[in-house]
């Protein structure tokens, strides 16, 4: 459902135009949240609109599904916002907004980095997104369940095996519904992919899933011999995306595989019910022990009939004070590199949250290469879509794991070819 939250918001001071030449400007802003990020936003320009007038921003708040399915319909049919908050950093690449005329962009550089990487295509090499939520993908356990069974957890450089026996030990001990549980998700499944030596990209960096049979083959025998809570995968159609966060809340997973955005949302429901806490991403038999790093940036589109105003309110909360304070109250690690080196405390966070987000960063210097890669590749969106579908129909027993991955290279031809 969407909620329309309309304000006036404001011009960052040098903008060049008067307030008469912007008022009654409709700017639209389209926004999801994993927590509390569009609030946040609002508030944040609320104060940017103390300091100016003319310019009306209405916040479309709108379910995560929407960004992924609609907006491509909407900026293709040319009927899209002015702005919005994405995670198809690289796949939306021909609609973005250059910045670069309207910012400091030795700011942005020194600022985001690596981050601005994941929204240039070809030669399309500007400033085009605000990085507001870096996320990287890894384990939450229930501890409480691991302390009943008198199962020890496996410890660091422990894999995906260790892992997968000690959670059947705890379930087989305790009342407990599933060992393990992962997010229905292409992208959730990629950092472990690459630890079975997924390669994701051919020698000439074109998108590929050579490698990736091997880490199929385990997942698809852990959904068929009840390691995996099944039905997370199973009783899905298509690419459509689903998690397994409420069973982990409501104590049926000892294991389960999401990333650091759920942080916020564990600390809120779980409670007193049990102790949780994130522990580092298991390694896999190529030697790998990868997360995938991704998260949500906040981008324009070339669409927009106030490009100017667009880049000030981007460029307002990429602002070091505005990005830090962004970050510590909604409980999202920093992309910023100036707020991450400073460390963020985090706002309203238990102990429990405070050290899981503590151990997300810190596993950011384990994350491959090919997944840095792999998340601003341009065509990890058909991928993530691709490696659902096909995997799911392994999983319920349509396809063989040979077979489906057949059916993947040749759905991942035709994506490219079509592109081309």
């Amino acid at each position: 459902m969407n909620k329309k939250l309309m304000r006036t918001t404001a011009i960052l001071a040098g903008l060049s135009m008067t307030a008469s030449a912007v008022a009654a400007q409709e700017i639209r802003f389209q926004c999801y949240s994993d927590g509390n990020e569009c609030e946040v936003y609002e508030d944040l320009l609320s104060r940017f609109e103390a300091q100016n007038e003319g310019v009306d921003v209405i916040v479309d708040v709108v379910p995560y599904q929407a960004i992924l399915e609609n907006l491509p319909v909407q900026l293709a049919a040319s009927t899209g916002p002015d702005l919005a908050k994405v995670t198809d950093l690289g796949g939306l690449n021909e609609y973005y907004l250059d910045l670069t005329p309207h910012v400091d962009a030795s700011y942005w550089e020194e600022s985001f980095g690596e981050t601005l990487n994941w929204y240039r295509v070809g030669d399309r090499q500007g400033i085009y997104g605000l990085h507001s939520q870096l996320t990287i993908t890894g384990p939450f356990v229930n501890a409480t369940l691991f302390e009943q069974a008198g199962v020890e957890m496996p410890g660091e450089g422990a894999t995906w095996d260790d892992w997968a026996a000690a959670s059947r030990a705890v379930i087989e001990a305790t009342d407990a519904d599933f060992p393990m549980a992962m997010d229905r998700s292409g992208h959730r499944v990629a950092g472990p992919a690459i630890s079975y030596g997924a390669k994701y990209f051919d020698a000439d960096g074109v998108g590929s899933f050579d490698g990736f049979e091997t880490f199929a083959e385990a997942f698809v025998g852990w959904n068929e011999d009840g390691t995996m809570a099944r039905d997370v995968w199973a009783s899905q159609g298509g690419s459509t995306y689903a998690d397994a966060a409420q069973e982990f809340i409501n104590g049926e997973v000892a294991f389960y595989y999401s990333g650091s955005w759920q942080v916020g949302r564990m600390d809120e429901q779980v409670g007193d019910f049990f102790d949780w806490q994130v522990v580092g991403s298991p390694c896999g038999p190529a030697g790998a022990c990868s997360g995938m790093p991704g998260g949500a940036g906040i981008v324009g589109f070339e669409g927009t009939e106030h490009p100017e105003i667009v880049a000030s309110i981007i460029d307002f909360l990429a602002a070091e004070e505005n990005y830090a304070e962004a970050a510590a109250r909604t409980r999202n690690l920093p992309a910023h590199l100036g707020v991450a080196a400073a460390g963020v405390e985090f706002e309203n966070a238990s102990p429990a949250a405070q050290a899981a987000l503590n151990g997300f960063a810190g596993a950011l210097p384990d994350v491959s290469p090919v997944a840095f890669a792999y998340q601003g590749y341009s065509g990890n969106r058909a991928m993530f879509g691709i490696t659902v579908e096909r995997l799911s129909q392994a999983i319920v027993g349509e396809l063989s794991v040979s077979d489906a991955m057949d059916r993947a290279a040749s759905d991942l031809e035709s994506a490219l070819a079509e592109t081309q």
